[in-house]
């Protein structure tokens, strides 16, 4: 079953919220899956999340291949949340990824910490002797403007032969509060949360994007 691990040494990227937000989407569509929370903050909560969501913490550099392998065998997806550093750990989890994404917002900080992440990608790659997929996720960007910096940050990427999501992560309220009040973007409440509507959507497009991805990698 698909292993996609979210990798980013620079803190504050959005790996989790990316995360969690694939997690909750494939699970609303009847999908089991796993999450393993690699990060040692633990962000990563399933309060009120659906019941065919399980999570896993707690894993170590010794113990992440052998979680990955057990949660593989009982899920339809495995989502890994990575710690903010190029880890044995990490290494380790993009090893045995189907599908390695790499969020970064729209700066060049982040794009420094998506850079590291290709480089380990492209050294595991050869030692896997396979290519790992990958996909860069712009996180937290503005629903109405591209900044200069974002469309620098996306030339720059471009120019170097690595792809993008066409789906952006939208700077939303209700992701941020997927952390406070738990559940799904579809049992908050909408009395309390601002444009849960278009969180949704934005979502669903994101989701439905990476399960395209994964689609055309096993068919390749």
């Amino acid at each position: 079953m698909p292993i996609i691990s979210f990798a980013n040494p620079k803190g504050g990227a959005g790996k989790t919220t990316s995360a969690l937000i694939l997690a909750t989407q494939l699970a609303e569509h009847g999908a089991k899956v796993a999450i393993i929370d690699a990060d040692p903050e633990q962000w990563a909560s399933l309060d009120g999340k659906p019941s065919n969501i399980s999570l896993v913490g707690g894993v170590t550099e010794d113990t992440i291949v052998d979680a990955i392998e057990d949660q593989s065998r009982i899920c339809q997806f495995v989502i890994i949340d990575l710690e903010g550093t190029a880890s044995l750990m990490v290494a380790n989890a993009i090893g045995m990824s189907d599908l390695v994404l790499i969020p970064i917002q729209g700066s060049s900080m982040d794009a420094r910490g998506g850079a590291k992440t290709i480089r380990l990608l492209k050294n595991q790659s050869k030692m896997a002797r396979r290519v790992i997929p990958h996909r860069v996720v712009f996180t937290r960007t503005s629903a109405a403007v591209r900044s200069r910096a974002l469309k620098n940050v996306q030339s720059q990427l471009e120019a170097n032969g690595i792809e993008v999501c066409r789906t952006h992560i939208v700077e939303r309220a209700a992701f941020r509060d997927l952390f406070d009040f738990g559940g799904t973007l579809t049992t908050l409440d909408d009395t309390r949360v601002s444009n849960i509507d278009k969180a949704i959507v934005n979502a669903s497009n994101f989701a439905g994007e990476v399960v395209s991805i994964l689609k055309k990698i096993e068919d390749a």
